[in-house]
């Protein structure tokens, strides 16, 4: 059993100083004192927080979920663990549909094993049934119309699909979708109407993945995709590296949605914690400058955010307690894919992923399931 001691620390409703938090691979207790015999963490009068979790995330260290190997998951497991994720979504984008198997297939066997690093909980699907109007960095030869027959042999790894629900005739898809697997629909690159976007939350849809980016926009007389993301109770994706989405808008969100309704994510690609330079991302190039992400035609092509300064942004720039920040990018996203039995705050009896960070939100211990995945606190 280990105890962190010193620590402020952040659950999901209120934040409690002086407090020794107990765990080995499950959260076992908040309490006053350390038990006989504990492996003691100091935390040195920093924040102590739930683990973050990034439901999608293409990439980072220069790998990509679609390079269809173990080793890439694993470093880029590796690399957001330095930034307090201590579980996520490996995602796939549009590709060739043998591509697309080959990233679930080995997504599926990375589920089984322990990294040194955050937690491989499922897979995100991004595409390939998706809007060729609003594509964005999404490859257009290997866009499809939504088919269940895709899909069917990967529902056990995939948690969540990111699509386009107008392109699904009499919403056939999403129907199969709900009635037969867990996995959470999500509405992406989108060139739908209101009342489209609408009709696929009522019959499940869930999700809006990155909110503005890629879809219909909010207009006084057709409110597209935004308008049914701002006036529904779908979970709305954000990601808040004041570039996709400008700082000013994070509390006109938070107004709209509410605290419980927002998820934090990167939407990071293999550029995350590289330097300026030329990438790839889904077979395209991608030339990274001053923080973005970008196509040689200047479209946004995922971004190279870390989940921690998404939450120090969204923080900075909305007037929630910074535990109800930390929810947006632990909690949230963890009831929006259905882990948050297990996941997503410091109950006791759920996991113990758990987070050290400074005040500026960096990290300084990264624990998932119990085990140590990263530490600088020495």
């Amino acid at each position: 059993m280990k105890a962190i001691i010193n620590g402020v620390i952040i659950t999901k409703n209120s934040v409690l100083e002086n407090k020794v938090l107990l765990f080995d691979n499950k959260i076992i207790d908040i309490c006053d004192d350390v038990p006989e015999g504990c492996e003691i963490i100091n935390a040195n009068q920093k924040i102590v927080t739930a683990g973050l979790i990034d439901i999608h995330v293409h990439g980072s260290c220069n790998c990509d979920t679609m390079d269809s190997s173990v080793e890439a998951i694993e470093a880029i497991s590796s690399g957001i663990s330095r930034y307090g994720v201590t579980s996520f979504l490996p995602t796939t984008m549009t590709m060739s549909k043998e591509n697309i198997y080959s990233s679930l297939d080995t997504i599926k066997k990375c589920m089984s094993k322990e990294f040194i690093g955050a937690k491989v909980i499922g897979a995100h699907m991004e595409g390939p049934f998706i809007n060729s109007i609003y594509k964005g960095a999404q490859d257009e030869k290997h866009i499809l119309k939504p088919n269940f027959e895709f899909i069917k042999h990967h529902i056990d790894v995939i948690k969540l699909i990111s699509y386009s629900p107008e392109l699904d005739e009499n919403y056939k898809f999403t129907k199969e979708v709900k009635e037969n697997t867990k996995i959470t629909l999500s509405i992406c690159h989108s060139n739908a109407s209101y009342i489209q976007a609408i009709e696929a939350i009522r019959l499940g849809v869930s999700n809006i993945t990155h909110l503005f980016n890629a879809m219909t926009p909010l207009n006084h007389r057709e409110p597209g995709v935004v308008g049914a993301a701002l006036m529904s109770d779908a979970y709305c994706e954000i990601i808040a590296d004041k570039i996709h989405v400008d700082k000013s808008l994070f509390q006109f969100i938070l107004n709209n949605k509410g605290k419980q309704k927002v998820i934090l994510i990167t939407d990071c690609m293999r550029a995350g914690c590289m330097d300026d330079g030329k990438y790839e991302l889904g077979g395209q190039d991608v030339y990274v400058k001053n923080g973005a992400a970008r196509l040689i035609n200047g479209t946004l092509a995922g971004s190279i955010l870390t989940l921690n300064k998404a939450v120090y942004n969204f923080f900075e720039n909305t007037n929630l307690e910074l535990n109800e920040v930390i929810n947006m990018a632990s909690l949230n996203p963890a009831k929006s894919i259905g882990i948050d039995d297990k996941k997503g705050s410091l109950d006791i009896g759920k996991d113990a992923d758990i987070c050290i960070f400074d005040d500026e939100m960096n990290c300084y211990l990264s624990v998932s399931e119990g085990r140590i995945i990263f530490n600088k606190l020495n």
